[in-house]
């Protein structure tokens, strides 16, 4: 009967919550590269020509965080994200050199997502859109040659262009979709630096730029919003290994870093205290079988999150030169 009484006061208050729009006044960026690239990311492993590599990472969280790191559902609430995320990526880097010595390629990027929420609230909680195509990524770049010592490449780097299409699953009835319902463009740069031959140093930086979404979710929907758009963002993977197997193993740290930089709009007004930030940490190797074929294996551990999930990632990535 106490607990009864406990979870009808909790629905109650959470009612109010849901009619004032606090939970939904967040939680829009679109998914981006947090944790999928890590160790020598500053130019392709084998030199120029055809890439094939496949992604695989395991998301999961029992905590979705507000604006001040805290919970944002009631501890009964007992929430549960899952989520499953395949990418398909096919690269070509060319051996022309088009810009200050940078040679040209291009990267495409295709998602399927896999989303299961659960929790006691039903109805009254978020809810996911199940499993789709997620949205296609498309990123025009320059690599440049390694700058070489005398015992090997010292560094490494790379710009791209690259542009988030809004072709994934999205239902505006939901609030966790495969796919964002609007364009981004988020460039980066990425570098590696061999501190020695055995010890690197990567990172990778973007800058994430988003446009209107015209069909908001259901909540925001209820307050008469006819557009929104999510705030621009800084995000950054780094990793830092050392050779452990001469030309076959490095073991390291890698990690990311989100941080959203201005307000997320609703009808051209910002949200206020909607930025969103995570950080996350975790062990990672990277196993070379040969000079085409290399396997990454990366864990990382969020914490200091603000309005998103907490929780925990696993990523593998297998990488294929032709």
């Amino acid at each position: 009967m106490k607990f009864a009484k406990t979870l009808n006061g909790v629905v109650f208050a959470l009612m109010v919550t849901l009619a004032a729009g606090l939970p939904v006044q967040a939680y829009d960026l679109p998914s981006v590269n947090l944790g999928f690239t890590s160790f020598l990311d500053g130019g392709p492993p084998s030199g120029p020509g055809f890439y094939f590599s496949q992604y695989v990472q395991y998301w999961t969280s029992d905590e979705f965080k507000d604006s001040n790191g805290d919970r944002l559902l009631p501890e009964v609430a007992d929430e549960d994200l899952k989520a499953w995320i395949s990418l398909s990526q096919f690269i070509y880097q060319s051996d022309q050199a088009l810009l200050f010595g940078g040679k040209w390629g291009l990267d495409v990027i295709i998602p399927y997502v896999g989303l299961d929420f659960s929790s006691n609230l039903g109805a009254l909680g978020p809810e996911d859109n199940g499993s789709g195509l997620g949205d296609i990524l498309v990123g025009p770049f320059l690599q440049w040659d390694p700058i070489m010592g005398a015992n090997g490449p010292r560094f490494m780097h790379r710009i791209e262009f690259q542009m988030i299409f809004p072709t994934g699953e999205y239902d505006e009835n939901k609030e966790l979709n495969p796919g964002s319902n609007f364009f981004s463009f988020n460039p980066y740069w990425a570098g590696t630096l061999f501190i020695t031959p055995k010890w690197t140093a990567t990172t990778r930086i973007h800058y994430l730029i988003n446009a209107d979404n015209n069909d908001p979710n259901r909540a925001y929907k209820a307050q008469g919003a006819n557009d929104t758009r999510a705030g621009q963002a800084i995000h950054l993977n780094f990793a830092t290994a050392c050779e452990i197997l001469p030309k076959r193993l490095r073991l390291g740290v890698n990690g990311y870093y989100l941080k959203q930089v201005n307000d997320t709009q609703k009808n051209g007004v910002d949200i206020p205290d909607s930025k969103e930030q995570v950080f996350g940490i975790g062990p990672g190797a990277v196993y070379h079988f040969s000079k085409d074929v290399h396997l990454f294996i990366n864990a990382y551990f969020e914490s200091m999150a603000e309005n998103r999930p907490e929780g925990e990632r696993v990523n593998v990535r297998l990488v294929y030169h032709f």
